[in-house]
C-alpha cells in the first residue's frame, strides 16, 4: 500500500510539472523570463527545420528531436555588437557516443535566437582526442506557436 502512494504521489507531482509548464511564443516573452531568472528549456524538431550542411541547403533534415535548458545565455541590445536586430544565445556541450559510428565525440550545439522570432541552430561534433570538427550543420527555424510551423519549443516553469 505504503508503494502504491508514494507511486501516485510521484506520478501526480511529475503531471503537475508538465502541466505547469508555459509555453513561449515569442522574444520578447523569452527575454522577461530569463530576465526573472525563470528556468526556460526548449524541445527542438530538427525534421522541421531548413538544413545547410558542408554549405548546401539540403532536401530534407533529420528526423530526430533534441532538448536543453537554457541555464547559460547571452543577450545583446539591437547595435551592442554591430547586430542589427537583438539576440540571445546559449549553448551546451556533452560528451556522446557519435550516432554515425566514429566512436566518441564532443557534441557541441549553439542556439541562436533573434528579436524577430527566428532560430539558428549549430550542431558540431568534434573528435574527443583532437578536438577536431568532424561534423557541423546548421538548422534554422522559428520560435514555435499555435500559428506558425516553428520547429523550436520554448517552456517556462
Amino acid at each position: 500500500m505504503k508503494k502504491t502512494i508514494a507511486l501516485f504521489t510521484l506520478w501526480t507531482v511529475f503531471l503537475a510539472a508538465l502541466q505547469a509548464a508555459e509555453p513561449i511564443t515569442d522574444f520578447e516573452d523569452l527575454m522577461r523570463r530569463l530576465k526573472k531568472g525563470e528556468e526556460v528549456r526548449m524541445v527542438i524538431y530538427y525534421g522541421k527545420c531548413r538544413l545547410i550542411s558542408n554549405n548546401e541547403v539540403q532536401e530534407k533534415s533529420p528526423e530526430a528531436i533534441g532538448g536543453m535548458e537554457i541555464t547559460t545565455f547571452e543577450y545583446f541590445a539591437p547595435g551592442s555588437i554591430g547586430n542589427k536586430k537583438a539576440f540571445v544565445v546559449t549553448s551546451a556541450s556533452h560528451f556522446i557516443e557519435n550516432p554515425i559510428g566514429s566512436g566518441f565525440v564532443f557534441n557541441y550545439v549553439k542556439v541562436k535566437i533573434f528579436g524577430d522570432n527566428r532560430v539558428k541552430i549549430t550542431a558540431k561534433y568534434l573528435n574527443s582526442q583532437t578536438h577536431e570538427e568532424i561534423m557541423t550543420e546548421n538548422f534554422f527555424s522559428a520560435i514555435g506557436d499555435a500559428e506558425n510551423k516553428g520547429a523550436v519549443w520554448l517552456y517556462a516553469d
